[in-house]
């Protein structure tokens, strides 16, 4: 491997690493989705009545 490849793996991973931590932060706290969209505070629709 070169030196360059060197560098964008350890880019990549940096950015995985980031990601999959704050993704972890957020499901501690709460505040990411939880796949129920009925329930969900969170979504635009959520204060107004489906109209069928």
């Amino acid at each position: 491997m070169n030196i360059q490849t060197i560098i964008v793996l350890i880019i990549l991973i940096t950015i995985v690493v980031l990601a999959v931590r704050s993704i972890r932060k957020d499901k501690a706290s709460g505040g990411s989705c939880g796949g129920n969209c009925g329930a969900c505070g969170g979504c635009g629709g959520s204060s107004h009545p489906k109209k069928h």
